[in-house]
């Protein structure tokens, strides 16, 4: 058989473009079905849509738990800070008023007149500061007082448990001093003794932490002549409530002065130490060693600032307090080790200290970690279940096509028993066989195992269902079809021992007139039926139409591959034929199949018809170009030559007529039906000119050595040759 020439192959790879062709949009409904199709074959896609739908799930409990963490953690920080103010405001309170209460004593207040003015008494300064010590001594014992201090107007030190601050005069920074000369109980923050004091251990030594309660002293008339310190150690009680802000493994609640420095003990003390934050030595202390500065990231995770301490700011949570306003942060900042924490502070503007209380922001929100590792761990479930799913589904296809063509290479195809394979196209591929029982000669026709997809097969198998909806005697007939256990889909349809008009034409040249006539006829009838029932062709060539000697009757035609096939109710015909694609064959296809395929209705398929009486009678196409895209420019646009101008044959002027009709760029100048044209083209005086005779001695002429390529005809070579030489944008 004589291949297709390259220019009507090309199509198979072009694309028409131009000013006259556009494009029509497909339907929603094609996009849903599709879709719903995809879906329902790709089964691994399944669990990365789990991923996306649990993301979004995950998210919004995310967001939904994390808002009401926050809710809580605000409230419960601010708790937490307000009780730990309160606290120390009461523990202030208490110091206040024993101070106060020693200062307002008549014995100890007579002590300290003589001391203010030691000249107009016999005692000594030594022997008045035993007195005072011993009168002060149970209050002392009582209260884990330290020592005591006095001091007179001008801040000069006139007592003291430590014998060496005698005569000594304070410095004019300490305000808590200031506060109390003026009249007013005073308790001031820790702060590191400018004096040798005995610390925690015993060992004497300056820069001990210590803090004073200070009362004014008043005279008869109630004027401040002085005023009596009582020295309190900052590691017992003032610490003591400090630690009880200690929650969890991170939480904890400190003091601050209006420098930014620690004046209570950190818990992390030893994590200090390891950071360079601390002197590593024995008893090393955080109280009054430690500024809070941010140093800019994570040091607990490697991280160094590049400045030294004192250079860098204040975290965020001092440096509002020292500003005097009191607020939580439950989004996360850098605390004095540069760890993420959320947290609340205050100021208390009578002790000059802040409070604050905070946690590592991953202890606070471990619940959320939690939750997020689990979501990560589903992702990675379900991804690994997707790659799964998928691997399966290559070897699974791949063992299904091995059993396809497993049951191929064993010649049985359902109840058919194949007998040698005729020929193949772009998708299909057709066999001579015969039914195991029936033993009648059939051609069957399935899918290449190699090229077969959901797409081919839902398209394969609506060829055959509207195949099989026609039974006019010039279609070809369809026995059966089904699907073998491996899958294979086939049908089985009447064995043609014949020829295609293509290769006719190409084999004998243009036909007589009356044959021409007799062959349009039948043609005509097989559409008619068609588009009876709403059916529209869409690929009427001379390779689709075989012509064959049936029921010993010569010339019989038979209208094939109806694959392409068109509902005209889309409404009610979901076909799987694009509607924005050119579907068809360009040597053969109307003005409006290129234009706007959607629109194609039976008078396409007369166009068609056309084309095929004007390749019969001249043995050429209508028309001719250097491409596919001038080729389809010339359908919309350019007028075709007639065919009696073409061979130096007689064509009468009905049947060129008739042809030239066909051709017109308007729908609305064709024969409007298949029968309209069949009665046209039966009132030619030619008509009848064809008989019995010549046609049985045409056949007997021809149809031995022709019979071999008559075979290929009815092959996929042809049939499928919409997949061949059609433009489709799949």
């Amino acid at each position: 058989m004589k291949l297709l020439s390259a220019f009507r192959k090309s199509p198979s790879t072009a694309r028409p473009a131009g000013p006259h062709m556009t494009w029509a949009k497909s339907s929603m409904g094609r996009s849903i079905s599709r879709t719903g199709l995809f879906f329902k074959k790709q089964i691994w896609i399944w669990p990365l849509i789990a991923v996306v739908l649990l993301s979004a799930i995950g998210f919004f409990v995310r967001r939904s738990m994390e808002l009401t963490m926050k809710d809580s953690l605000r409230s419960e920080l601010q708790t937490l800070v307000g009780v730990e103010a309160a606290m120390l405001q009461t523990y202030f309170e208490v110091q206040e008023n024993n101070a106060e209460s020693l200062a307002n004593d008549l014995d100890i207040r007579r002590i300290i007149y003589k001391l203010l003015d030691p000249s107009s008494v016999e005692e000594s300064v030594e022997e008045l500061n035993r007195q005072l010590e011993k009168a002060l001594g149970p209050a002392l014992t009582a209260h884990e007082y330290a020592g005591f201090v006095v001091v007179d107007k001008e801040k000069r030190v006139i007592a003291a448990h430590t014998r060496q601050l005698i005569g000594q005069e304070l410095p004019k920074n300490f305000e808590f001093v200031t506060r109390a000369l003026e009249g007013e109980v005073s308790v001031s923050p820790p702060f590191a003794s400018m004096v040798p004091l005995k610390d925690e251990t015993g060992k004497v030594r300056t820069g001990v932490p210590t803090m004073f309660v200070v009362a004014p002293i008043r005279d008869e008339s109630f004027q401040v002549v002085g005023a009596l310190g009582l020295r309190m150690r900052p590691e017992l009680e003032f610490t003591r409530t400090m630690a009880l802000g200690q929650f969890g493994k991170t939480g904890e609640t400190y003091a601050f002065d209006n420098d930014g420095l620690l004046v209570s003990d950190s818990r992390f003390n030893d994590e200090l130490i390891l950071l360079g934050l601390l002197p590593d030595q024995a008893g090393a202390r955080s109280i009054l060693q430690l500024l809070i500065r941010d140093p800019g990231g994570d040091m607990t995770a490697g991280y160094r600032p590049q400045v030294r301490r004192y250079e860098l700011p204040l975290t965020k949570m001092v440096a509002e307090a020292i500003a005097g306003g009191s607020g939580v942060d439950v989004d996360g900042y850098r605390d004095y080790r540069g760890v993420s924490v959320v947290g609340a502070w205050t100021w208390l503007p009578e002790a000059n200290v802040g409070v604050a209380t905070k946690v590592d922001y991953a202890e606070a929100f471990r619940p959320l970690t939690i939750l997020r590792r689990t979501f990560w761990g589903l992702y990675t479930l379900l991804a690994l279940a997707a790659i799964a799913i998928f691997v399966f589904t290559i070897m699974v296809t791949r063992l299904r096509r091995e059993a396809q063509k497993a049951a191929i290479e064993a010649q049985q195809i359902g109840q058919y028993k194949l007998e040698r394979k005729l020929g193949a196209g772009g998708m299909g591929v057709v066999y001579k066989g015969h039914h195991a029982m029936l033993r009648r000669p059939t051609a069957i026709k399935m899918l290449d195992v190699d090229k077969v997809n959901e797409a081919s097969m839902e398209r394969f198998e609506r060829e055959v269902q509207i195949t099989s909806q026609l039974n006019h005697p010039n279609t070809v007939a369809i026995y059966d079809y089904g699907r073998t256990p491996e899958g294979v889909f086939y049908y089985a349809m009447e064995y043609l021992d014949g020829i295609d008009l293509q290769t006719l034409v190409e084999n004998y040249g243009p036909q007589p007139v009356p044959r021409v006539i007799r062959i349009l006829e039948q043609i005509c009838g097989s559409l008619y039926e068609a588009h009876s029932l709403g059916l529209v062709h869409r690929d009427i060539k001379p390779a689709n139409i075989m012509l064959t000697r049936r029921g010993g009757e010569p010339d019989v035609v038979k209208v094939l591959d109806f694959g392409l096939v068109k509902a005209q109710d889309e409404e009610k015909r979901a076909g799987l034929t694009q509607q924005n694609s050119l579907t068809g064959t360009p040597l053969y296809m109307s003005p409006e199949a290129i234009q706007l395929p959607s629109s194609v209705d039976p008078r396409s398929d007369l166009y068609a018809v056309g084309a095929v009486g004007y390749f019969l009678l001249t043995g050429q196409s209508v028309f001719s170009a250097e491409n596919v895209v001038e080729l389809c420019q010339m359908h919309v646009s350019a007028t075709p030559i007639p065919p009696s101008q073409r061979v130096p044959t007689k064509i009468s002027d009905e049947l060129e007529g008739a042809m030239m009709a066909c051709l017109e760029k308007s729908r609305a100048k064709r024969p409007q039906t298949a029968r309209e044209l069949a009665v046209r083209i039966a009132r030619c005086a030619e008509a009848s000119a064809w008989s019995i005779d010549e046609a049985d001695a045409w056949w007997g002429r021809h149809e031995r050595g022709q019979s071999q390529s008559s075979l290929v005809s009815q092959s996929a070579s042809r049939p499928d040759s919409d997949h061949m030489q059609t433009i489709d944008s799949r």
